[in-house]
């Protein structure tokens, strides 16, 4: 467990630490001398039966609360630090302040110094601490009078602490650790120092930092101040660091080691945020603040999102826009400081790592980020329920630090069910297939002249508007199961067809043998007109609708070549193996230059064909725009 110490200036925070474990914290020259903690100190208390207790030592004064919370963040329990002989001073305050934003139960409170106090004033100082802690998190926890001079209590307090049990953080996630140092270890090289908040860390694993993305392989590391092979969830690790562009320079304060699987830098943090009830005035919209997250400190706003003003011990939904990329998850504690930094206005628990940067109000995403907010089965049942109807699973997974296996264990507890990287409840999948084929069905009912929809034309016609990803892998599904069919641009049931009137469907036939006799330069529309004795305007509106399911393309205006067509010039263009002109390619078609130029042009907006001065040549990625180019075919024809 790690234990940090809380408490104003010259309170006796290093000295008792000292007393608790032998180790002097402060490693500072500046510290030594002015006799006070500047950054974090760490000390380890071994007591022998495999325990272990890791102190953070954090600085009193004012000026360093920055530092105090870089180490506070990634603490289990709280040792709140007050002298008998002063008593509660502003800087108790505000650490307790902090501590109780960050959401921190477990504690005791030493009161120091107490061989400068007699029973009376020690009586005192209880009473005062115990009305101090009463609407905080650490209400109820023990008061243990202590000198770190005389040895009064330090035995009481280290079982005391002892007391409070292990670590809560889980090992179950993938591995994160909070940079809190980075030094240069002569013949060992850049090494890290943090508190790993989840997973675990081996020697030899390749990490990322967070958010450079810089690699790192672990050479070796220290857990607890012991040289080990792992490094968990709850302990502070030292871990000596190796990469191709690594260098003390690349690290700072703040940076996460995370397994590859948890790099994903953001500046949007959605949180639910409290307001310290000590704020005289309200907080408004877009307020400036100090943000700090683990060991980060970076300036931010505060995007309020249930109103323009927040006020004074209230909590509320907000974004904090941030202006630097930052690691978080769900869950994390966030502190803010007002933009002079020299108080604490309040604190926040993050619910979506990524928030996004429109409609961030929007009662939909309100609606989900309540969800969010809920534990992970409660969150994932409640939004699989939301209008949405659907959960990206990797993205739930990263947010909360889930492997993949438990996302799929709480999925199948929620009566889930997964489709390409989509969670669904399985009433609302069956709902969702149900809905594409009643959908289908109304309109070939309606329409029996068509072939059927267009993908975006059904996804905007179904009861629930699936986002274009969503709707993509539900309808692949129903291709899969040969549900739904796709012929040429259109999505159709299996068993409907196009259903041409007799007289179109005996034109259709005499139009397809002329298409397939002069495949290469088939007859202009009005050339089918004056033929068959049909009017223009009649004959074009037959084309048209033979176009739109995919029996013929509109290569030019009025020309109609046959679809298989198509795609056999595409290959014959192929086929040339090099950059061609169009004179070289009239001659394989044998079909006039005027004709050769507008297939080309086609070839050209459609992207086939990539034009370069009088050359041309195919694109290999858009050959099968129109169907399988028979490349042996075209070959043939080639020659």
């Amino acid at each position: 467990m790690i234990v940090g110490t809380a408490g104003h200036i010259d309170h006796g925070k290093t000295a008792l630490v000292k007393a608790l474990t032998g180790v002097d914290a402060d490693r500072l020259k500046e510290e030594k001398a002015r006799g006070i903690t500047i950054d974090l100190g760490y000390a380890y208390s071994d007591l022998g039966d495999g325990r272990q207790l890791g102190f953070v030592d954090v600085p009193g004064h004012e000026r360093f609360v920055h530092n105090m919370l870089a180490g506070a963040t990634g603490i289990d329990a709280a040792l709140l630090i007050v002298s008998a002989a002063e008593g509660i001073k502003p800087q108790t305050v505000e650490h307790l302040q902090i501590v109780d934003l960050l959401g921190l139960d477990r504690g005791i409170v030493a009161l120091t110094k107490a061989d400068l106090a007699d029973d009376d004033l020690l009586l005192e100082r209880m009473a005062e601490i115990e009305a101090l802690l009463e609407p905080t998190s650490l209400r109820g926890a023990e008061i243990m009078p202590v000198s770190a001079i005389t040895g009064r209590g330090i035995d009481e307090l280290k079982a005391g602490l002892l007391a409070l049990g292990e670590s809560g953080k889980g090992v179950t996630g993938f591995a994160r650790l909070a940079v809190d140092r980075c030094f240069v270890l002569s013949g060992a090289g850049v090494v890290v120092t943090g508190t790993v908040h989840a997973g675990e860390i081996r020697v030899d694993d390749r990490l990322l930092l967070t958010p450079s993305g810089l690699e790192a392989r672990v050479r070796s590391l220290h857990a607890q101040n012991r040289a080990a092979e792992i490094g968990r969830a709850g302990e502070r690790c030292a871990l000596n660091l190796a990469g191709p562009r690594l260098s003390k320079d690349a690290v700072r304060r703040g940076d996460w080691v995370v397994s590859p699987e948890l790099h994903a830098p953001t500046d949007r943090l959605d949180v639910r945020l409290k307001l310290l009830a000590s704020e005289e005035q309200p907080l408004k919209h877009w307020s400036p603040a100090h943000v700090h997250l683990g060991s980060a400190h970076v300036m931010g706003r505060v995007a309020l999102l249930e109103g323009e003003r927040l006020a004074p011990g209230e909590t509320a939904m907000a974004q904090l826009v941030l202006d630097e990329k930052v690691g978080a998850l769900a869950g994390d504690r966030v502190i803010l400081r007002d933009p002079s930094a020299l108080r604490t206005i309040g604190g926040a628990s993050v619910i979506d790592p990524f928030g996004p940067p429109r409609n961030r109000r929007a009662p939909r995403r309100l609606a989900e980020l309540a969800a969010l907010g809920e534990p992970d089965p409660v969150a994932l049942d409640r939004l699989l329920s939301l209008d949405s109807g659907f959960v990206e699973t990797a993205r739930f997974g990263l947010t909360r630090n889930l492997r993949p296996v438990d996302v799929a264990a709480l999925l199948e507890a929620a009566d889930g069910t997964s489709l390409d990287g989509y969670g669904f409840h399985a009433a609302t999948m069956a709902a969702a297939r149900q809905d594409i084929v009643d959908t289908l069905k109304a309109h070939h009912e309606a329409r029996p002249d068509t072939p059927g929809l267009q993908p975006e034309r059904l996804r905007l016609a179904l009861a629930r508007r699936w986002p274009v990803p969503v709707f993509k892998a539900l309808i692949d599904q129903e291709v899969g199961a040969k549900t739904v069919l796709v012929d040429g641009p259109f999505l159709r049931l299996r068993g409907h067809s196009l259903k041409l009137g007799s007289r179109d469907e005996a034109l259709w036939q005499k139009i397809a043998a002329e298409l397939d006799r002069d495949r290469y330069r088939p007859p202009r529309v009005r050339d089918f007109a004056s033929t068959h004795g049909v009017p223009e305007p009649e004959m074009r509106k037959l084309l048209q609708r033979l176009a739109k399911v995919g029996r013929v393309v509109e290569v030019a205006p009025d020309q109609y070549f046959l679809r298989p067509v198509v795609a056999e010039m595409i290959g014959i263009a192929h086929a040339f193996g090099r950059e061609f002109t169009a004179a070289e390619f009239r001659d394989k078609l044998d079909n006039g230059r005027k004709v050769a130029i507008q297939i080309l042009e086609f070839f050209d907006r459609h992207g086939i064909t990539v034009r370069r001065g009088d050359l041309r040549r195919t694109v290999p990625q858009k050959l099968q725009q129109f169907g399988p180019t028979a490349p042996e075919a075209a070959a043939a024809a080639a020659t």
